[in-house]
């Protein structure tokens, strides 16, 4: 076996400065921070001065982020010595970040539109013990996909050890496209980068997944694009009548033409309104974030993940990090056979998860995760339900809100005169319960339809939710303990809440309202051994 290449630090292990390109990109980041407060302050000086006091201050906000931005990087330097990767960063505070070499599991590269234009990118450095991460931001693209190989091949993780006896191949960057091989300092003053590394060849790199462009049909049924149209037209309410419409005498006139027609006629154009911008915007949404999406195994078991039209992201995921895989269907979504899915690990992504797959056909998203988990069955498998008395500890607890929400109905209607409430007729709280009752009903219904466990050869298996339904396979290996919650009403019929812990994900898995009895011997059977001592 080839042994690992020489450890990349200059003679005297001087502090290195990241590419001089980055006083470029501080200054512009640093005035779009501060662009919105300094607007305010233009605006206020403008309208309180009729002189040019308002330029000046423009032009001071401008050269104050000038000013910080070059500070910004003469202040932050980074070093290898033959154990750490340290960051240090702060002017009249300095910060030391440092990472094990020998600890790094995670190497992520992103390059945002501006870094792209410099051909830099930014290497995020993370060791599995939680989501904190080293930022080298300002390296350029051969360096980072340089520095990428050779931080997971030091780290000594699974399968490492020491570079691939592979043929070498070309280092590619974010988006997956080949780079030069770098030869000597990128730029001056700066010492040498580690000396190129064999990566594994094309043959030795397992694609398991790339973006097929007929999943776009599955992007309208995202609740999240919704979310982001109703976002935008409550915002257009609220400032519509500033808007200058009235000079626009051609807008008036439709306005009019529509307000002089039927109700029902206006209501449908609005609902037709919505639907096309929910289309277009959550169709631009799929492509900009899922742009040339590729997954790869690599030969040494690692995942990368590389995506992204105008950021680019590729995202590595250690295998033995990687504890279980989560599959989403949300209400609309599951009505066309769709599905999303995300990887749960340690140290990784907002709170240990990472989307692997956007939303795509059902069979793709099973085939992508059983290749993930490294087992078939977890998430097409049939699973035990709950039983009666879960269906009615749901039911009855989706109703208290109805209850709740029925009674302050009733305040105005009850006590017209005592409340500073606008009074309304007697039978406004009789048609909410009409309303919510057989609502939450159905709601609930789906809650306890939806509601499961399963136990495979290697994982535990839970599935909730009502309006998304929720399939989390847990590695029974990465539970490190189990909690059994009971509320007083749950006590009463005997269930409780069962929540796998473990330190991958959420840190938590949780099947609700599960039968004591059957809680007791999923987790037994789940982790032999685990209980013994508690139950005797």
């Amino acid at each position: 076996m080839t042994p690992a290449p020489a450890v990349p630090v200059a003679p005297d292990e001087v502090w290195q400065r990241l590419s001089p390109r980055m006083l470029l990109v501080h200054p512009v980041r640093i005035a779009w921070s501060m662009a919105f407060p300094i607007l305010l302050a233009t605006f206020g000086i403008s309208r309180g001065t009729e002189g040019m006091g308002w330029v000046w201050f423009a032009l001071a906000g401008a050269v104050l982020a000038v000013v910080a931005g070059v500070v910004s990087w003469f202040i932050t330097r980074y070093r290898f010595t033959d154990r750490q990767l340290q960051l240090r960063t702060g002017l009249l505070s300095r910060k030391v970040t440092t990472a094990p070499l020998d600890r790094i599991r995670s190497v992520d590269i992103e390059s945002s539109p501006v870094h792209r234009v410099l051909g830099l990118a930014t290497v995020k450095v993370g060791t599995g013990v939680d989501s904190s991460r080293i930022e080298l931001d300002g390296l350029t693209r051969e360096q980072a996909a340089q520095l990428r190989t050779y931080l997971l091949v030091r780290s000594g993780g699974p399968g490492h050890g020491g570079p691939p006896t592979a043929a070498a191949a070309p280092a590619t960057d974010a988006a997956g496209a080949p780079l030069p091989e770098p030869s000597g300092p990128p730029y001056p003053g700066q010492a040498p980068l580690p000396a190129a590394v064999p990566d594994p060849a094309p043959a030795d790199r397992e694609e398991l997944a790339r973006i097929d462009w007929g999943w776009l049909r599955y992007a309208p049924f995202s609740l999240s694009s919704l979310v982001v149209v109703a976002g935008a037209f409550g915002v257009l309410a609220q400032f519509g009548d500033d808007l200058p419409v009235e000079r626009l005498d051609v807008a008036q006139d439709a306005w009019a033409w529509v307000a002089a027609q039927a109700v029902l006629v206006t209501v449908a154009a609005a609902v037709v309104t919505v639907v096309l911008a929910w289309v277009v915007v959550s169709t631009a949404s799929y492509v900009i974030t899922w742009w040339n999406l590729r997954v790869v195994r690599e030969p040494n078991g690692n995942l990368q993940v590389s995506r992204g039209l105008l950021t680019t992201h590729s995202q590595t995921l250690e295998r033995a990090k990687v504890r279980g895989v989560s599959m989403g269907e949300p209400f609309l979504l599951r009505f066309v056979r769709g599905a999303e899915l995300t990887a749960m690990a340690t140290g990784i992504g907002a709170a240990g998860t990472t989307k692997v797959l956007p939303p795509a056909p059902r069979a793709v998203v099973t085939a992508i995760g059983h290749e993930l988990l490294e087992e078939d069955g977890p998430l097409t498998m049939p699973l035990t339900g709950h039983g009666p008395r879960a269906r009615r500890r749901i039911h009855v607890s989706h109703q208290w809100g109805t209850l709740v929400v029925a009674g302050l109905a009733a305040v105005p209607a009850v006590l017209p005169d005592r409340w500073w409430f606008v009074p309304w007729p007697w039978w406004v709280p009789l048609a909410v319960l009409g309303v919510l009752v057989p609502l939450n009903a159905l709601v609930a219904e789906s809650a306890w339809r939806n509601l499961g466990h399963g136990l495979s050869d290697r994982h535990l298996v839970v599935q909730t939710g009502a309006v998304v339904r929720t399939r989390a396979a847990l590695e029974t290996a990465g539970i490190i303990g189990w909690v059994l919650h009971q509320s007083f009403f749950q006590r009463r019929l005997g269930l409780g809440d069962l929540t796998a812990t473990t330190a991958a994900g959420s840190e938590s898995v949780v099947a609700p309202n599960i039968p004591v009895e059957v809680a007791v011997a999923l987790a037994r059977r789940a982790t032999p051994g685990m209980l013994e001592d508690v139950l005797a």
